[in-house]
């Protein structure tokens, strides 16, 4: 039988690789961070992992493939995981090379000469493969495939005397993007890299229990209130009820990652001060000045276009309707996907409320177009339903080049708007009209008044712009191309 068919949008969207979640002074820790986890479970639906630590028993863990719903929960495993101190990881792998060994799966473990230390990592290590190379050539083993476990060899390398000190020496010798949970016997530890690419922030639960997690909303699940984000190249180590604050980095302007707020964060979270949900319908309001159109109906691609498609409706006057109604219980396709099954794969996950469709001038708001296949079949779905016309507006800029920096992106050359003019696409999606938002509009819509600073961008936004704020020297070792054509020798590789 072939492999299941996880569902038909899989790969036409970006994923983000992972999420973190990290709990000290409560009672049963790993509990909460199995319901920190659950809440983080968009950012990574492969694997999950929990490491907890216990007076008399020790480090214990569990690592599961599968959703935390279908692991986490059953009592049996969680009494495996004592203790008032614990830390967790979603993971999603990168497409076509999804993690057949439990030994990918974090959180990653090293046993120290001053105790053990497990470390949970959210982003991607850019000059991972120069560095595994020469940690080799040193004598590290490694046990996984994953760029993470970089960390655990560099940190045993280090001379420094406890923990959070080498754990400093290795993350200053990681270049990419970063949001690392940590935790030793008795401390809770939390890293942003200087770019502050990846989320991270601060919980408290009562008078001494703290929690670390990817986003807000994991706070939210645990009632932990928030106090704030873990800096751009922060470290903060948490250890009986107190909070110590240092910055082992060289201070540089933050590049966070824009595509958080366009979709991979939960929209009841809050980034930068500014809630998700507004962020995404203000992009919508930035839409609909950029990119009016005559229309009937206003009809979110759901569930990520529906914020922007509220904005966009709220701004033109066009009403609002759910002309496309998801599958809420849509999980695994039950079916050996056969051809014709993987053509009905769409209509599994989505289906058309005819009566509101039939005769009208649509707007689809969706949030991104990655290779454009599910725009192509959802157009149809529309047209079948009896439009006179479709209309996209999508949330975001062309998505023109790969990310590096923890999202799994299809090579350059799978990118519809990397081959393709915006003219080119509507022709090849088959609309009456393509509009996406400016990059200005994106960053008015996240805040900044004035637009896109080209001398310093506030944002990453390499994924539109091709302004990559770390060379991605591992990927120019394998032959990828800059926008300016350059390529660098790396500064870390073995001698």
């Amino acid at each position: 039988m072939q492999p299941f068919l996880a569902h038909p949008f899989d790969d036409d969207r970006l994923h983000e690789e992972c999420g973190v979640f990290g709990v000290t002074g409560v009672a049963e820790a790993a509990n909460f961070v199995a319901l920190g986890l659950h809440a983080l479970q968009h950012r990574g639906q492969e694997a999950g992992g929990i490491i907890s630590h216990d007076a008399e028993r020790g480090f214990n863990s569990a690592h599961r493939f599968g959703y935390v719903r279908d692991n986490f929960t059953k009592q049996s495993l969680m009494e495996t995981l004592p203790g008032p101190l614990a830390i967790g990881h979603v993971r999603y792998s990168t497409a076509g090379a999804k993690a057949a060994h439990i030994r990918d799966v974090q959180p990653f473990f090293g046993e120290f000469s001053m105790g053990g230390c497990a470390v949970a990592h959210n982003g991607n290590i850019t000059n991972a493969d120069a560095l595994r190379r020469e940690l080799i050539e040193r004598g590290s083993i490694f046990q996984s495939g994953s760029d993470s476990e970089c960390i655990i060899h560099l940190m045993a390398r280090s001379i420094q005397r406890n923990i959070p000190e080498r754990m400093k020496d290795a993350l200053r010798r990681v270049e990419g993007a970063f949001s690392v949970i940590a935790m030793t016997r008795t401390k809770l530890i939390g890293v942003r890299d200087p770019l502050g690419v990846r989320p991270l922030v601060i919980g408290k639960l009562g008078d001494d229990a703290y929690a670390l997690s990817s986003e807000t909303c994991g706070l939210d699940i645990i009632g932990a209130e928030f106090l704030r984000e873990v800096e751009p190249g922060e470290m903060v180590v948490i250890s009986k009820g107190q909070i110590e604050s240092s910055r082992p980095f060289h201070p540089t302007p933050s590049r966070f990652c824009i595509f958080e707020h366009v979709y991979f964060s939960r929209p009841d979270s809050i980034i930068g001060g500014r809630s998700v949900y507004e962020t995404r319908r203000q992009i919508g309001v930035e839409l609909a000045r950029e990119a009016p159109v005559e229309a009937d109906l206003v009809c979110p691609v759901p569930d990520s276009g529906t914020p922007a498609a509220i904005g966009y409706a709220q701004e033109s006057g066009i009403p609002y309707g759910m002309g496309i109604i998801r599958n809420q219980y849509m999980g695994r396709t039950f079916i050996e996907p056969t051809d014709q099954i993987r053509n009905m794969g769409v209509r599994l996950k989505l289906n058309v409320n005819r009566s509101l469709i039939a005769g009208k001038r649509v707007v689809l708001v969706d949030d991104s177009v990655v290779r454009g296949t599910t725009s192509r079949k959802i157009k149809d779905m529309i047209l079948d339903a009896g439009a006179k016309e479709v209309h996209f507006r999508i949330a975001s800029p062309p998505t023109a080049w790969p990310c590096f920096y923890g999202v799994d992106t299809p090579d350059r050359d799978k990118l519809l708007a990397a081959n393709m003019t915006p003219e080119e696409m509507r022709e090849w999606i088959g609309v009456d009209s393509l509009s996406f938002v400016s990059l200005d509009g994106l960053y008015r819509a996240a805040g900044e008044a004035k637009g896109r600073d080209k001398s310093c961008p506030q944002y990453c936004d390499a994924c539109f712009s091709g302004d990559y704020p770390v060379a991605p020297f591992d990927q120019l070792e394998r032959g990828f191309q800059m926008k300016d054509g350059s390529e660098t020798a790396h500064p870390h590789a073995a001698e």
